[in-house]
């Protein structure tokens, strides 16, 4: 990369089509992401866990309809993975909120409940290697040893991951006689905060759903960057307070052709969906 000496004041133009604009170079502090994968997952057979009251209900099920999931949050752990610098495993656990409609019989009117299913997945992707200490003023202070305390007298420092995941899809849902004991997962203070009573552990029925979710996960490191700047934002648009008529704001709404005719293309030129991982 060859070297940039520039004035502070010193400004570049940049050719724009047929224009000439004015820029200066300045540096900015933005993560990076130096890996990224991203996943169609479909999780088998997850055993969701209710609280003893809505555990009672799910015992005497005949049947039962998953009607809405949500990823609650996300417990993400990140570690260099032996003999390959710059690579690490990061093991991501899903806490899923799954709603279910549960039938006791026939002709009775279902009861909701929601359970926690958890599921779990590793990918492996490069992090650049680093072992420089960032401490800034809007956090808390803390105190880092590693390096102090490591054999070699350095350690590295692992790079930021960001999980993205979409809304779970249900696919499928069943209540099955309990044949091996199920296991209650480790389940985080924030997590059991929100169902406000323990989770029990199923003993003679219980509930298994199928999911399928799309997820992103990056590895990111702040790096300083100079880019050109053009300008600051300044806004273009007035804040006004007048409220309009809300006959008049309907009638500036295009008429919603798509709701009516929707398109029957619904993949791209290849015709193939974003990612090509299968149930696994």
């Amino acid at each position: 990369m060859s070297e940039v000496n520039l004035d502070h004041d010193e400004q570049l133009t940049e050719k724009t089509g047929t224009e000439e604009m004015p820029f200066e170079p300045v540096c900015i502090d933005v993560p990076r992401i130096y890996d990224s994968c991203g996943a169609k997952d479909c999780l088998r057979d997850l055993t969701v866990f209710f609280t003893a009251e809505d555990q009672e209900l799910v015992e005497s099920a005949a049947s039962v309809r998953v009607s809405r999931a949500s990823v609650l949050t996300a417990a993400i752990s990140v570690d260099a993975v032996a003999f390959n610098r710059g690579c690490y495993a990061v093991d991501v656990v899903f806490y899923i909120a799954v709603g279910a409609e549960v039938y006791t019989g026939t002709g009775a009117m279902p009861a909701t409940v929601t359970g926690l299913a958890t599921a779990s997945k590793r990918v492996v992707l490069y992090g650049s290697d680093a072992s420089a200490k960032v401490f800034t003023s809007d956090t808390a202070p803390a105190i880092d040893a590693s390096d102090f305390e490591s054999c070699n007298g350095s350690a590295g420092t692992p790079p930021r991951v960001a999980v993205q995941v979409s809304a779970p899809m249900a696919l499928a849902s069943s209540v099955e006689p309990v044949t091996t004991p199920d296991i209650l997962p480790f389940v985080p203070e924030i997590v059991a905060n929100y169902f406000g009573t323990d989770l029990v552990v199923p003993t003679t029925q219980h509930i298994l759903v199928t999911l399928g979710i799309f997820s992103i996960v990056q590895l990111t490191r702040s790096v300083q960057l100079m880019i050109p700047s053009y300008d600051f934002c300044v806004p273009s648009k007035e804040c006004g307070a007048k409220t309009d008529d809300p006959c008049e704001v309907f009638s500036r709404i295009e008429f919603p052709t798509d709701s009516f005719f929707p398109s029957a293309n619904t993949c791209d030129d290849s015709g193939a969906p974003p990612f090509r991982c299968g149930c696994e």
